[in-house]
């Protein structure tokens, strides 16, 4: 099921979009706080995003630009304000597509039924893996925090994300080190150890003190 964010501070449009969404299948998700919305699309990890230009606090134009640091995701722009300007600036900031309001919702729901088919049909477009608002990065191997961005290595980056991808379950060692092997990298006990030494080290330097939780003789877990 593809994962619709809404970003949009009409309620009567909101319960519109959100509902006929709904009908076809997808599951929609409005944002509730627009002064974090990053926050919640990181915590939803949607498909594709319908954001409106003009919100209060900040615009449009600022959250796609913040989500494009975290994601490729489709953003799609929902915008009364259609004139040529707009429309440039939309996609320059990083958008896929743009719809004027009002608009035909049948109209809306076959866009975006267009978009997620061309952008998921080849996997072109990884998900987003988030934990206590960090984003994993999947292309390129990289963390974001609160604006920052911790490189990784190979073995780091493979084992958050085999821990983000079974978030609040416990990860045997046995399984990350089989995983880790999937790299063509050699990992024995001690390599693993201190891959996870140097990682929480790392994730300590960005802020994320205790983001991994070690289960004595069973494995790691994020909760």
């Amino acid at each position: 099921m593809y994962r619709i964010f809404l970003v949009e501070d009409d309620d009567a449009i909101a319960s519109a979009v959100a509902a006929h969404i709904s009908s076809w299948g997808w599951e929609a998700r409005r944002a509730g706080d627009l002064t974090r919305v990053l926050e919640e699309f990181a915590a939803f990890a949607p498909h594709l995003v319908l954001l409106d230009i003009g919100l209060p606090y900040r615009n449009g134009y600022h959250w796609c630009s913040e989500i494009r640091r975290l994601s490729r995701v489709p953003v799609v722009f929902l915008s009364s304000a259609s004139d040529n300007m707009n429309i440039v600036m939309a996609m320059n900031m990083g958008g896929d597509d743009f719809i004027a309001k009002p608009f035909d919702l049948e109209v809306l729901a076959a866009k975006v039924q267009a978009l997620l088919r061309r952008t998921y049909d080849f996997g072109s477009v990884a998900p987003l893996l988030e934990h206590r608002g960090a984003a994993l990065d999947t292309g390129d191997n990289t963390l974001s925090y609160e604006g920052r961005k911790l490189e990784l290595t190979r073995n780091e980056y493979r084992i958050l994300q085999v821990l983000l991808e079974h978030k609040g379950k416990t990860v045997s060692r046995d399984t990350l080190m089989q995983k880790l092997w999937e790299t063509d990298s050699f990992v024995d006990e001690n390599t693993l150890t201190v891959n996870m030494t140097r990682l929480r080290r790392k994730l300590e330097g960005l802020g994320l003190e205790n983001f991994i939780h070690t289960k004595k003789g069973l494995g790691y877990l994020l909760e």
